[in-house]
């Protein structure tokens, strides 16, 4: 039997090991009724750690109502959301899976209709249709996502202060929720990656212009979640490695910023790209974000995660055995097949009779069903 890959073996991050190097990218259900988690999110949740994923990334979850997307998005801003949250928590500890939680603000990109319903700003149409109305948003500059989006409001001193200050406060919940690994949603082109990014921020202050001041405030963020997060749990970053826009946020910039991050107590930076223009002209492919994966960990000198259209095995594997990430993400593969790592296991060691990390409700059978068609296949 072939050995068992670097992939499939334990990881540690600060006290908390998974089990694999292979998570659950959070993925937004738009199916929360006034942020609240409900057995839907607990039924999607679940049967990835059943399949064996190590970590299990919750969907970015709102650190106050105008930061939600849409209406259905999942938040954290009061207390009365962390019950559903904590007992999903739980349940995926108990599965053996390491839970995790992605808390987010969307920025100019919120007020929006849930991407089967237009994937558009919202409309009065929204509102005599399913009762549900817009709201002002907020961004660095007064620039629009797109035609026909909502015009931001421009976030003052006090406003940047009070979302920094939502972010401390709904990290405290999260732990509270019993999650042991923070994720900050600085990616695709929502709130902190406009912040970031020349194309969604003209500002003339401290937080605009120069490449110093644009990281400045997700950098004072981060400095503020990690001073409550507990120092024995890991935090991580979502970014856009490149914004795939002419004049836009570059991957040396991406390297900048992972240098400051780690240096603010940032554990492992989650690399993805765009999201901030209207269209994306960067490379797109099977395993297309890995070079930036790559990069960075080679170039700031810090943990990452590589996601993107990995979908074999064999590909996830090299990743992690040519060290261009430390862990990989399954997003849209794990929807496709939630018992992924489990079937994983099976293609790279070689053994399609070894069901002992499946659920024993689940293996002990399809043990006896294996060897029963091997049998048949024997004659």
């Amino acid at each position: 039997m072939k050995a068992l890959p670097k992939l499939l073996t334990p990881i540690t991050l600060r006290s908390v090991t998974a089990r694999n190097r292979l998570v659950v990218s959070p993925m937004c259900q738009y199916s929360a009724g006034l942020g609240m988690a409900n057995d839907w999110h607990f039924a999607h949740l679940s049967r990835f750690a059943l399949g064996g994923f190590g970590t299990v990334i919750v969907e970015a979850t709102a650190v106050t109502p105008e930061g939600r997307i849409t209406h259905g998005d999942l938040g954290l801003w009061n207390d009365d959301q962390m019950v559903p949250l904590a007992h999903i928590a739980a349940f995926l500890k108990a599965r053996g899976a390491v839970p995790a939680i992605q808390i987010g603000h969307a920025g100019r990109k919120a007020s929006a209709q849930r991407p089967w319903e237009g994937d558009a700003a919202m409309t009065a149409q929204d509102l005599s249709e399913r009762a549900e109305a817009p709201w002002k948003v907020y961004a660095p500059s007064s620039i629009p996502h797109n035609d026909g989006w909502i015009v931001p409001e421009v976030l003052d001193q006090a406003g940047i202060d009070r979302i920094r200050e939502a972010f401390v406060a709904t990290a405290r919940r999260a732990n509270t929720a019993g999650f042991d690994i923070l994720e900050v949603h600085c990616a695709h082109g929502y709130l902190m990656n406009e912040f970031l990014s020349p194309i969604a921020n003209t500002r003339t202050d401290s937080y605009g212009g120069s490449l110093e001041n644009r990281m400045r405030f997700p950098l004072e963020t981060f400095e503020a979640v990690r001073a409550v997060w507990p120092q024995d749990k890991p935090l991580f970053v979502r970014i856009s490695a490149i914004d795939g826009v002419d004049g836009g946020w570059s991957l040396d910039d991406s390297v900048a910023f992972a240098k400051a991050a780690a240096k603010l107590g940032v554990d492992v930076i989650d690399t993805s790209s765009g999201g901030v223009g209207r269209s994306y002209k960067g490379p797109f492919g099977p395993m297309h974000q890995v070079p930036f994966a790559q990069a960075i960990r080679e170039r700031a000198g810090i943990k990452t995660m590589a996601v993107g259209l990995i979908t074999k095995p064999e590909e996830a594997a090299s990743i992690v055995d040519h060290g261009q990430a430390d862990l990989v993400a399954l997003g849209r593969e794990a929807l496709a097949n939630p018992q992924w790592p489990l079937h994983a296991q099976a293609a790279l060691t070689d053994d399609p009779l070894d069901y002992r990390s499946w659920p024993i409700q689940a293996g002990f059978w399809l043990r006896g069903r294996a060897a029963a068609l091997a049998r048949l296949k024997r004659g």
